[in-house]
């Protein structure tokens, strides 16, 4: 007896179950899949570090806000609306099924869309410079900036998650393994240098580095990438500062090298000299919360960028120490979710998302107590910033849904 296809059930059956044991294999020849709740412990973490995040921010710019003619509230007003945005497309994502994102056009398209945004930053009469620095697009007068790499982040990860998941076996090979990654982390990197945005091409090559290792590729391999990556930076840098005429390098270098120098400008090093003065004001347990003095005014982006500074001016060496076990304790229960992930594309999404988070966590500490030097990169779930923490949000959302699947033993 034959279906209308003319197939036999029994047969279609048997391809069924053979597709079925494929996907099975796929995840892990040694369990099974299985879906369920989002992971709690990363969603209580996340909640706690968006919490405390929101109220430091708002301790931290509540002075800046008025000293700019708008309300004391006006940056956590803003920030909360965000939040909020942010959290309703945290729980959808978290709902959507992530193999819809293994799509080629959306990994190439997602691409695309962000080396437009790129080159609209320094060309075209969407450009909103601010000084030095042309890393924001503004579509129309009455519309907030937006910062493009933020979403170079999202597509990079989407687009090695792709590539990675579809090339698993290959990513031995120099040609497949290395090749295409370095085409397009090149693309990305002088678009972003010419902003200039050092930091962000920092965060965008390492999440690139770390998902081509947990993919496959071989550590000599990396090795030859990293030093590559670091000569193309090194003469990217000598480039604009010599012949462009950017001395924003310079300025950088000088804050971080010797903040107390007198003999310097002030402006080059103010921000840097302030938020050491805000950490060793700390102490050990902090000055008390909404007790901050570099914030009034003294420390620029102490809302923004700097607001780490101004956590260890009020909650001190204990409080910077908690929030920084809280972001290892996301980047841990994170990659667990990408360990037990039912496929090489769920494992690679959930690494490049939970990455991005850990790089520019670590950055950022590192810039504000001037282990290296000042590259403008901003603490997740705790800087000021509506592009960022909506997306960042978004993507965790993701990992949500990566967690609702995942692999148990049998």
């Amino acid at each position: 007896m034959t279906s209308r296809t003319g197939v036999a059930p029994g047969n279609a059956n048997i391809r069924v179950e053979r597709k079925n044991r494929t996907k099975t294999k796929e995840s892990n020849s040694a369990g099974k899949i299985k879906t369920g709740p989002m992971d709690l412990p990363f969603f209580i973490t996340l909640m706690i570090l968006l919490v405390i995040g929101i109220i430091m921010m708002f301790s931290a710019g509540y002075a800046w806000a008025i000293a700019k003619g708008n309300a004391g509230t006006f940056y956590v007003e803003r920030q909360l609306f965000t939040a909020g945005l942010g959290l309703v497309g945290m729980f959808i994502a978290s709902f959507i099924d992530y193999h819809r994102f293994r799509k080629a056009w959306i990994a190439y398209g997602s691409f695309i869309a962000s080396i437009i945004l790129l080159i609209l930053c320094r060309v075209g009469p969407f450009t909103a410079p601010r000084g030095e620095a042309h890393r924001w697009v503004q579509f129309h007068s009455a519309l907030p900036t937006i910062q493009p790499s933020e979403f170079v982040k999202l597509s990079i990860i989407l687009l090695f998650a792709y590539l990675i998941s579809n090339n698993y076996n290959k990513m031995k090979s120099f040609k497949q393994g290395v090749v295409p990654f370095l085409v397009i982390l090149g693309v990305i990197s002088f678009l972003m240098m010419i902003q200039p945005h050092l930091s962000g091409t920092l965060i965008i090559c390492s999440i690139g580095i770390i998902m081509m290792y947990v993919g496959g590729t071989r550590a000599s391999h990396l090795i030859f990438l990293a030093v590559i990556g670091i000569v193309l930076v090194a003469v990217g840098v000598i480039v604009l500062m010599n012949f462009a005429g950017f001395n924003y390098f310079e300025k950088r270098w000088i804050s971080w090298t010797d903040p107390f120098n007198t003999d310097t400008n002030r402006d080059d090093v103010w921000q840097t000299r302030n938020s050491l003065i805000a950490i060793g004001s700390g102490g050990l347990f902090g000055l008390g919360l909404g007790n901050s003095r570099q914030k009034f005014l003294y420390l620029p982006e102490s809302q923004n960028d700097f607001v780490f500074a101004v956590v260890c001016e009020e909650l001190g060496f204990v409080g910077a120490v908690v929030i920084i076990i809280l972001f290892l304790l996301l980047i841990m229960r994170g990659f667990y979710i990408a360990a037990k992930a039912p496929d090489k594309f769920g494992m690679m999404l959930a690494v490049g998302l939970v990455a991005q988070i850990g790089i520019q966590a670590l950055l950022n500490i590192a810039v504000v107590t001037n282990t290296i030097p000042n590259t403008g990169v901003s603490l997740p779930f705790f800087s000021y910033g509506g592009t960022a923490l909506a997306l960042q949000l978004l993507q965790m959302g993701v990992v949500l849904n990566i967690s609702r699947q995942s692999i148990i033993e049998v």
